[in-house]
């Protein structure tokens, strides 16, 4: 065959690595922005894109009601980001030529044109702070129109939060609100009220808190705000803003940390890990048969060599006979063999019974398999101990059952199941005693992994396990290498 005519294939390692440094999204980015500013240099500005590593940084606009406590989360959520709070109010406090032109439409009396609010926000963003820091903006834009000219100047989001409450909540929040004319604080008279009798005194109403000032601002933001969920239709997450301010910050600050659906090319690497009867063989089958990836059983494997009479097998064979545990060295040759085959290097694989403890999963590091999802299997013991001592199974068909959840379906068979030795409570207790005395290391070594409740039913534990399989990792979440 012509060796140029063969098929083109991508090292899996280069797949690897392109995944933990986020090379397809930096290289999404960087055509963006190249796009969207349309430099004389293109060779310089992508040289200077690139040194100035900021594509992880916030990018957010914190939209909402009055009173939905926009400002409040807002400060919270750059507390903890380090990032730029900013608000018209505040932008306009710079001296520029913008903000010059803007006074003398205020002077006037006149509307603001939204290009020039755009242009002013652009000139914000333009600054280091906001480049090195990123930025959340703050109540901006309110209406499509707004929205579209922040687009035309090239101001896009990365993520759109917007803060909603019922409206009865919102005018009752809005009457008690006041404000420090000192320092800016805002303070309400029953949910955060200041302890210093000095800050109590420096406390006035601010304009437009009266109920008809307020329903009156409700009711044009309910009027324009679908114009903002239409520009926004693919990045808007609402939050309900009628809770405590703690779990209003929670919910933004998970979201802003989560990143978008991703075209970039994805090669699932999954270990599912869990106690004796936590469904872990069960729950790999489904994933392998819905993403067409390798379903990789641990148990499995050391079968295969023994059977096939190879060297390794002979090897093996004698624990296998013996119900001792394999060397680590022969259970990781038989990994390494089976995931470094074509199929798992380019549709995926997911490995089940292997590795048990850190020890086990510093050699699958070292053998250069590194998952991408690491799911634990929550279980109780005693529902453990009850899954696995009531198991049957069939020696002519090699089939299981369950005189629970899922009986033999004839009494023919049902007289010729046995109880696996291994399914005994005792050894079900000592495999338990075992798991537990290794999985905070492990949790440890793959930190942060991904916990499901596995005492449920398993479709539903798949659906749950299916969502973070498809769901890209948060910002602040590494791939395991």
């Amino acid at each position: 065959m012509d060796a140029t005519k063969k098929p083109f294939r991508i090292s899996p390692e280069l797949g690897v690595y392109a995944e933990k440094h986020g090379i397809f999204q930096i290289l999404q980015r960087m055509l963006q922005c190249l796009l969207v500013d349309k430099p004389m240099e293109p060779i310089q500005y992508m040289i200077d894109h690139l040194k100035s590593e900021n594509d992880d940084v916030p990018r957010v606009f914190l939209l909402g009601p009055t009173a939905s406590g926009k400002l409040t989360i807002a400060k919270l959520l750059c507390d903890k980001l380090g990032s730029n709070v900013l608000t018209l109010e505040n932008m306009m406090a710079n001296k520029s030529d913008i903000v010059t032109k803007i006074q003398r439409f205020n002077i006037k009396n006149k509307e603001i044109p939204n290009t020039l609010w755009a242009k002013l926000i652009l000139e914000r963003l333009s600054e280091t702070d906001c480049i090195k820091r990123g930025w959340i903006l703050v109540g901006y834009p309110k209406t499509q129109d707004q929205a579209l000219a922040l687009q035309e100047n090239g101001i896009a989001p990365e993520h759109v939060v917007i803060l909603d409450a019922p409206d009865t909540v919102l005018i009752e929040r809005n009457l008690g609100k006041r404000v420090d004319m000192s320092t800016g604080e805002i303070y309400h008279t029953t949910f955060n009220w200041p302890t210093s009798s000095k800050v109590q005194k420096r406390l006035v109403k601010p304009n437009g808190i009266k109920e008809k000032e307020t329903v009156k601002a409700l009711l044009e933001y309910r009027r324009v705000s679908h114009g903002i969920l239409n520009s926004y239709s693919k990045k808007y997450h609402i939050v309900n803003a009628d809770q405590p301010s703690v779990d209003v910050y929670s919910q933004v600050m998970s979201h802003v940390q989560s990143r978008h659906r991703s075209n970039a090319p994805y090669t699932p690497r999954i270990i599912i890990h869990g106690p004796p009867g936590s469904g872990r063989s069960l729950q790999a089958a489904l994933i392998a048969e819905k993403y067409r990836i390798v379903n990789v059983s641990c148990g499995q494997l050391l079968k295969e060599p023994v059977a096939a009479e190879t060297r390794l097998g002979e090897a093996i064979k004698p624990y296998v006979e013996s119900r001792q545990p394999v060397p680590d060295v022969m259970v990781m040759k038989c990994i390494s063999q089976r995931l470094s085959k074509l199929d798992c290097s380019t549709r995926g694989w997911v490995l089940h019974g292997f590795p048990q403890d850190a020890g086990q999963a510093e050699m699958l590091k070292d053998a250069g398999f590194s998952p991408n999802r690491v799911f634990f299997l929550d279980v109780p013991d005693d529902a453990a101990i009850e899954r696995l001592t009531v198991r049957l199974t069939d020696p002519v068909t090699g089939e299981r059952y369950h005189s629970i959840y899922k009986p033999a379906p004839t009494s023919e068979v049902y007289s010729r199941c046995k109880i696996h030795p291994k399914d005994s409570e005792e050894n079900v207790q000592q495999a338990l005693e075992v798991y537990h005395a290794n999985v905070q290391d492990l949790e440890e070594f793959y930190n942060p992994v991904i916990h499901v409740n596995a005492d449920q039913d398993p479709y539903t534990v798949f659906e749950y396990i299916e969502s973070c399989v498809v769901k890209p990792l948060s910002k602040h979440t590494n791939v395991f290498v």
